[in-house]
């Protein structure tokens, strides 16, 4: 399995926003310090406040910043709340039963949906017991955190 670009992205940013907590962010920010294109990370950002992981904030002196405390942020509920599909194979996806691409001869007797579900469920598990916080790393928090006052010239 794959994970989207807009789930790395969302990733990213929720680790951005993660290290910059001493005021609010930009998206301009966000996706310079990552090389990404803004036009993308617009999206992204919608998705997240839709999500409830971010809080944006319009006007003069807006800007973004996360919803609640990283140690409080599931990796996993990030990644399926970004996933529109998760289904490794198209007769594991919710549209299954009514999608003929998803149905399969031999549906009744096979173990290989099993398999790949317990896989599944092993990934999803080991993501719900990370949070951003744990994935913060001190290269990243001495990348991004912005310079103390007394530390600019």
């Amino acid at each position: 399995m794959k994970l989207t670009l807009q789930t790395d992205y969302a990733l990213r940013a929720l680790i951005y926003l993660g290290i910059r907590t001493e005021r609010l962010s930009s998206i301009r920010e966000i996706a310079e310090a990552y090389g990404i294109s803004e036009a993308h990370m617009v999206k992204v950002i919608h998705r997240l406040g839709m999500g409830g992981f971010i809080d944006t904030i319009r006007g003069r002196n807006g800007g973004i910043r996360l919803a609640r405390p990283a140690r409080d942020i599931s990796v996993g509920a990030v990644v399926r709340y970004m996933e529109d599909d998760m289904a490794l194979l198209a007769c594991m996806g919710e549209s299954a039963d009514t999608d003929p691409r998803g149905q399969c001869m031999l549906m009744p007797a096979c173990r290989l949906r099993g398999v790949l579900g317990e896989a599944l469920t092993a990934m999803t598990d080991v993501l719900d017991r990370y949070t951003l916080a744990d994935v913060i790393t001190p290269f990243e928090i001495s990348r991004f955190q912005a310079p103390r006052p007394a530390e600019v010239s």
